[in-house]
């Protein structure tokens, strides 16, 4: 009888594999699922309170010793020629695209520029600056293209926009447009002119090289640029989505 048993159960399948008998799939799933959650968990919260800092911040505060200036400001104490000045100047189709301009992206391959926003939305220009850090690697576009469609599907477009002009950098060390209009044209947001919110969005594309408080013939040139976009799009109106 004891041999039986034995026997018996030698011949019983394994119903819970041992650790050291899971299949390498099934670690790789359950990593997978471990940094999707972690993923989500980074990023939900943020569709309803300011999120603390941001990769960007983090990494000017560790190069230097001098101070970083941001303040968190909610969407109703901005002016209204801020959202679309910034939109003319860096992402006309915002209100309409799931994260990508893919038309633009594609012009922009097939004239090889080198200018870098010339197809990168705001939507992915936040996921850079709240996670990622500089550079044109493919893992950090990888990166960028995922946090992109996550934000895209967890926030509406307004909170979208309201945390990039929360986040964005207009100056070395100068982040969000609260610190902006205070230091550049001692003002608040809510009090900023079409004129001074061209004159911030037209240094976006190189904050640290361009200014809006002493601005040179170039970002003078586009701010024009950018006050005539905005009236084409129809001012603040076309934004009507908020």
């Amino acid at each position: 009888m004891h041999t039986l048993l034995c026997r018996s159960r030698i011949r019983l399948p394994k119903l819970f594999p041992t650790p050291g008998n899971r299949p390498l799939w099934s670690w790789a799933a359950r990593a997978v699922c471990l940094l999707l959650v972690l993923s989500i968990a980074v990023t939900l919260p943020w569709r309803w309170l300011p999120p603390p800092t941001t990769s960007f911040i983090l990494q000017d505060r560790l190069r230097h010793e001098k101070p970083v200036h941001h303040h968190w400001i909610p969407w109703e104490q901005i002016s209204g020629v801020l959202p679309i000045a910034v939109v003319a100047a860096e992402d006309q189709k915002f209100p309409d695209h799931h994260g990508f301009d893919f038309q633009s992206l594609m012009k922009a391959l097939r004239e090889e520029s080198d200018q870098p926003r010339g197809a990168s939305t705001i939507s992915q220009q936040l996921a850079k600056n709240l996670y990622l850090w500089p550079g044109r690697s493919l893992l950090r576009k990888a990166l960028e293209a995922y946090f992109t469609i996550l934000i895209e599907l967890t926030w509406p477009k307004r909170r979208i926009l309201e945390v990039y002009l929360n986040v964005v950098e207009f100056g070395p060390r100068v982040y969000g447009v609260e610190a902006a209009s205070r230091l550049f044209f001692a003002k608040r947001p809510a009090q900023i002119s079409l004129h001074e919110a061209s004159l911030l969005a037209a240094v976006l594309p190189s904050p640290k090289r361009m200014s809006a408080a002493h601005p040179s013939e170039y970002v003078h040139k586009r701010a024009s640029q950018i006050k005539a976009q905005v009236r084409a799009l129809g001012g603040p109106g076309y934004l009507d989505w908020q």
